[in-house]
């Protein structure tokens, strides 16, 4: 028999019990459905926690003010007070990997305009941070390093600020706000954020120049950390390891001392972040798998009563010119008929089910063409493997016993 009529047979074969052939095609039909969803989810996941660290900037490291001892009693990170302008200006000046270095340290104040008020972070910073931390501008623009050379009164607000602020929707830019007992002037708005990868506001704060806060507010010659973006995403490691060496020189910190700050590569704790997504990805799409093996063993069983109730057929299509290769290809085929079809109305089921966990959960879903594609051939081995041994068995039928048996 040619492949066409080994088709058409088995099909035919199928649709005589069209329930039974339906529930044996649902365990491959949830089981792809589960496995795309469940990928979906997590490479979902991944994605929008990907998208925070990476809200935070481009290839960033941040210089934090270290600690301290005092006596015997060991002060956390951000208590000494070592960390100043002068070591910005040098990391920018002396390591070849920098594209750009922006100081930061802060307050909190009290903002207001008019009848409105907010309680918000107060951030001194250069005109760079912006950049480093891919930050766009929606009204205005940055300060200059003319402001900050010279101290001025100038603002840049977070859309939750101006929200806050103006809750009427007007312009802020060149409005006069108080910081504190102070007045500033609003150069510009920024586009929102949303929450970084540690859930907090990142758009609750005011930036102004970085000697205005030193001079006008806190009285503080250091700073507590300084912002620095790499040239790529490969030289943060040597970037990192640059920095460490040229502080540990200005701040003469002699060999086997601790150091008196703490360089943190953003990049490394993306990168470990995608790692972990990934196994969780694995994980869920392994789980899900499981679903399908359970299909495969459903068809393999379905098939075996098949053979069983058929061996008067298969008995006397032998006895007319069938041969043992066509009742076995026939059974093959019925078995990957059942897990292709399956697998079918599986992608669609998987593909519904995502968009529902997405609309009715909220959590973001990605689904790959890849994971469609696996799933689907997945499916297929599943229908072959499962169905080699009931087609085995009804090749391998005595066509003299097999015409006898009733």
């Amino acid at each position: 028999m040619d492949l066409a009529s080994i088709v058409r047979v088995a099909l035919t074969a199928l649709t005589r019990n069209k329930m039974r052939s339906a529930l044996t095609m649902l365990g491959i039909i949830i089981g792809v459905g589960a496995v795309i969803a469940m990928v979906g989810v997590g490479q979902g996941a991944n994605e929008q926690v990907q998208a925070r660290i990476a809200s935070m900037g481009s290839n960033l490291l941040i210089v934090f003010s270290g600690s301290r001892q005092a006596g015997v009693v060991h002060v956390g990170w951000g208590a000494t007070k070592t960390l100043v302008r002068g070591d910005e200006e040098a990391i920018g000046r002396e390591v070849p990997g920098v594209a750009a270095v922006a100081a930061g340290t802060g307050s909190s104040q009290q903002v207001i305009y008019g009848d409105n008020n907010w309680g918000t972070n107060i951030t001194g910073t250069d005109p760079s941070y912006f950049p480093i931390r891919a930050w766009t501008f929606d009204q205005g623009g940055p300060f200059s390093t003319q402001d900050v050379n010279e101290a001025n009164n100038v603002a840049v607000l977070g859309a939750t600020v101006v929200n806050n602020l103006f809750p009427d929707g007007g312009d802020p830019v060149g409005k006069q706000i108080r910081i504190g007992k102070l007045p500033f002037t609003v150069v510009g708005t920024l586009q929102p954020k949303g929450q970084s990868g540690m859930g907090q506001d990142q758009d609750d704060a005011v930036f102004i120049p970085v000697t205005t806060l030193q001079k006008k507010i806190t009285g503080q010659f250091w700073v507590n950390m300084i912002f620095v973006s790499a040239t790529s995403k490969q030289a943060t490691d040597l970037v990192a390891q640059q920095i460490t060496n040229l502080l540990r020189s200005r701040h003469r910190i002699r060999p086997g001392q601790p150091d008196d700050f703490d360089v943190r590569n953003l990049t490394a704790i993306a990168d470990v972040a995608d790692a972990a997504s990934s196994v969780m990805t694995i994980l869920l799409g392994s789980i899900a798998s499981v679903s399908l093996l359970v299909g495969g063993i459903g068809i393999m069983n379905i098939m075996l009563v098949s053979v069983t109730e058929r061996t008067r057929e298969i008995g006397i299509r032998m006895a007319v010119g069938a041969t043992e290769g066509d009742v076995h290809k026939q059974f093959l085929v019925e078995a990957l008929v059942l897990a292709l079809v399956g697998g079918v109305a599986g992608i669609v089921f998987g593909l519904l089910s995502s968009w529902l966990i997405s609309k009715v959960a909220g959590w973001p879903v990605d689904i790959s063409g890849v994971s469609i594609v696996g799933a689907g051939l997945f499916s297929a081995i599943i229908g072959i493997f499962f169905g080699i041994y009931p087609a085995k068995k009804a090749a391998s039928l005595d066509p003299i016993e097999a015409l006898r048996f009733e």
